[in-house]
């Protein structure tokens, strides 16, 4: 039996839970998610507690139950509490600027770069070089940190470019004169 497919989730007040045999939707104070589920899965509620249960013993089967588990635990820790992700920019003359729904990019290309925020994501800009990326569904908040972080990955002779927060660059060593 999975270890974590069998764990019961505990809803805070604020959440309500609605389950059909095709999909769940979580509302809370920050919004609404809802996800499919997959076959052989299926979600009751007791009372304060939601408990993922599997139709048979195959090994898919048991993955998507734990997986279940973990979608819907992160979809009430989303409506209640939100993701985040911070980037920072690095480099000389490099920053960012929002426009309205649109972030405007400055980093070493001839042109800046454009970018549309979707619709359920906030970008917020601290400084120019710090920008913070929110929303309640997590996925889609490491999905649009991480195609922000492409536009410019760090190059590992300076270190340049759009990174993690904390993210470590292993630096190469530069050619030298003989």
């Amino acid at each position: 039996m999975s270890r974590i497919g069998r764990m019961p989730i505990a809803t805070p007040k604020e959440v309500k839970v609605a389950c059909d045999p095709s999909k769940v939707e979580v509302t809370g104070p920050k919004g609404l998610l809802a996800h499919p589920l997959p076959q052989g899965i299926s979600v009751s509620v007791d009372g304060g507690k939601i408990v993922v249960n599997r139709a048979n013993d195959q090994r898919t089967t048991r993955a998507l139950q734990g997986l279940m588990r973990s979608l819907i635990a992160n979809m009430i820790t989303g409506v209640t509490q939100g993701f985040e992700k911070k980037l920072e920019i690095v480099g000389v003359g490099f920053r960012a600027d929002l426009q309205g729904t649109v972030l405007k990019l400055t980093v070493g290309y001839s042109h800046p770069i454009l970018y549309p925020v979707p619709k359920g994501i906030k970008v917020e800009i601290e400084k120019q070089t710090l920008l913070t990326v929110k929303g309640i569904d997590r996925q889609q908040v490491g999905i649009v940190a991480a195609q922000l972080r492409s536009i410019k990955p760090p190059e590992p002779y300076k270190g340049k470019g759009i990174r993690y927060l904390g993210e470590r660059i292993r630096k190469k060593v530069g050619k030298t004169k003989a």
